[in-house]
């Protein structure tokens, strides 16, 4: 045993658990753990411009590999409730990263200390665990704890408070006595895979239903063959996007009532029976739960007991880690006798036939036309980031994904400035990668700051900034209240000539003015034929500056993207596009184009 600082026997603990990319702002009540931090050597670390964005960057980095888990710190007081909106974010969609606070000294926690706030029951609500440290020889039983916490079930934040004495008292510790716990994987039971077998047996049309679970299960590759041997089409959720890459010719297209393609919707309807693995049956993937299940049995399949009949209740529920499930269907597969080769046929010719459009050329640009240069000018490694709006929900109508943690997206919480913060995480997690964050002009407005993060540590990172100077997606909600209001970013700007680099001084804030302020680069978009061109050189530049690079696009400002308030009757607002496919010489039910028939 040696006798050391709590500081520095978690600095070891943290380095055996696998966790040594930080990303924080520093302060008087949690500089003894960075003196350990930068004494002990291992770790990386990224100065934040604002405890929000360290928290957003924690998990961005967590979700770009498997097995990242994000360091987040922050001092005491605002330090530590500036984190809260990132827990809340990485708790709904069940991210590992792990928050280390600094507090005041344990006996001043009663009488108002400067910063003194009791931040494990304001993170209480939005982690798996919040914890004040209160005894240093508490230390490593508590990280031990903790990191088993964020691993096993519904991965999830915990967030440790420090008081400083508590940080500074010396312990006996001997980190090779130290073992990581075991993390448990429920697996489904024998009774419960002869069900599934039955059901899938009985079944004239199967789906999959794949959710964010099987990518933070690693189970892509069971997932897929599982669902080849038998030629089940799968419907990726948007947590689970990647899964299986878009190009696969039994991705059916995502379901929902914003970032949901016309034939996934088309294919949940036509289905009659839904294997929903690793998801939550979110309010914006079914819309009205009558529609949803009229006329089909679920199995749903959910590492965490209490999911299981949150929102409807399933034919069969398995509770089970998403990998140790497939494993188990794959090693049935003997005993399903069906092969749905027609029915996936059938849900392919939609795919290729039920498409939106994307190739207007009006100036000011169509965000549509955006995304298509995007999938012509972005290869298939690219990364994209995105949370809220428009922006997010045209991307997940347009884009083309083809591998697992390449659409690291905000599903449940969707902050606003959440887009820069993790896409400089994920860029910090996979350095020689493109990683292209996608946000509209509010959501890269609210942390904006953070590009001199970017610019400070070598973070190229590509951001595609849709300029349209409106809160664009509360603006068409709000057509249902018969307004338009507080809803536009748009004010004449005096430091903007008119007309000034072709941008509208109407438009607002010269955001090309910021972005170089911040010593970062930025390539501004007018015309359609420009498009292609201007996202290859951003490519170009992140890399060889490796600095952020914003390519502004300056789009008109009123477009509405495709909703609706049930899968089965979307409003398409735009032409659509209804192409031939491949599959021409063959007749298959295909719904109207005006009107899905559920």
């Amino acid at each position: 045993m040696t006798q050391m600082r709590a500081v520095d026997a978690m600095a070891l603990i943290l380095e055996k658990e696998g966790i040594t990319q930080a990303f924080g702002v520093p302060g008087a009540a949690i500089n003894p753990f960075y003196s350990a931090l930068k004494g002990h050597g291992g770790f990386n670390h990224v100065l934040a411009r604002h405890v929000e964005a360290a928290s957003h960057m924690a998990e961005g980095f967590t979700r770009a590999a498997p097995g990242n888990i994000g360091l987040c710190i922050g001092t005491s007081g605002p330090g530590g409730t500036d984190m809260v909106t990132g827990l809340y974010s990485a708790w709904a969609d069940s991210i590992p990263i792990l928050c280390v606070t600094g507090q005041a000294p344990i006996a001043k926690l009663d009488k108002e200390d400067f910063q003194a706030v009791d931040i494990v029951s304001i993170a209480a609500p939005v982690t798996k665990w919040a914890v004040m440290l209160g005894a240093a020889a508490q230390l490593p039983g508590t990280l031990r704890k903790a990191c088993q916490l964020m691993r096993e079930g519904r991965k999830g934040p915990v967030l440790i408070d420090l008081p400083i004495d508590v940080q500074m008292t010396e312990i006996d510790f001997d980190i090779d006595l130290y073992e990581p716990a075991e993390i448990a994987k429920p697996a489904p039971s024998a009774a419960q895979i002869d069900r599934l077998v039955d059901l899938i047996n009985q079944s004239e049309r199967p789906v999959i239903v794949a959710g964010g679970g099987i990518i933070n299960a690693t189970a892509e590759a069971e997932l897929l063959a599982f669902a080849d041997a038998r030629r089940i089409p799968v419907i990726p959720t948007l947590m689970g996007w990647g899964c299986i890459p878009d190009d696969h010719d039994l991705m059916a297209g995502m379901v929902g009532l914003q970032t949901s393609h016309r034939c996934g919707n088309a294919t949940l309807l036509r289905a009659d029976l839904v294997i929903g693995i690793g998801n939550r049956w979110a309010n914006r993937h079914t819309g009205d739960l009558e529609t949803y299940t009229r006329g089909r049995k679920f199995v749903h399949v959910d590492v965490e007991a209490t999911q299981i009949g949150r929102i409807f209740e399933p034919t069969l529920g398995i509770v089970s880690d998403a990998k140790q499930a497939l494993v188990q269907f794959v090693a049935a597969l003997p005993r399903i006798t069906q092969r749905f080769d027609r029915w996936s046929a059938e849900c392919l010719h939609r795919k290729h036939h039920m498409l939106r459009k994307t190739d207007f050329e009006q100036v000011p640009m169509k965000p549509q036309r955006i995304y298509q240069a995007m999938n012509e000018a972005f290869g298939p490694d690219t990364r994209y980031v995105s949370t809220i709006g428009l922006s997010q929900i045209a991307g997940g109508q347009f884009l083309k994904v083809f591998k697992p943690r390449h659409w690291i997206n905000c599903g449940q919480a969707g902050p606003l400035g959440w887009t820069l913060p993790a896409a400089l995480g994920v860029s910090a997690a996979c350095p020689d990668e493109v990683v292209v964050g996608v946000c509209g002009d509010y959501d890269f407005q609210f942390l904006i700051e953070e590009l001199a993060v970017g610019a400070q540590h070598g973070l190229g990172v590509v951001i595609i900034l849709l300029n349209n100077a409106y809160l664009g997606l509360i603006r068409q909600a709000q057509k249902g209240f018969d307004m338009d209001f507080q809803v536009s970013l748009a004010f004449d700007n005096q430091n903007t000539p008119a007309g000034g680099d072709g941008v509208p001084q109407a438009y607002g804030v010269d955001h090309a003015k910021v972005i170089e302020g911040m010593g970062c680069e930025v390539i501004r978009v007018l015309e359609p034929q420009h498009l292609n061109q201007g996202l290859i050189d951003a490519q170009a530049r992140a890399k060889a500056q490796r600095v952020p690079v914003v390519v502004e696009c300056i789009c008109e400002r009123v477009t509405n993207i495709a909703m609706g308030q049930s899968i089965a009757a979307i409003n398409e607002f735009e032409p659509i596009d209804c192409r031939d496919g491949d599959l021409t010489a063959e007749t298959f039910w295909v719904p109207k184009m005006e009107k899905i028939d559920a």
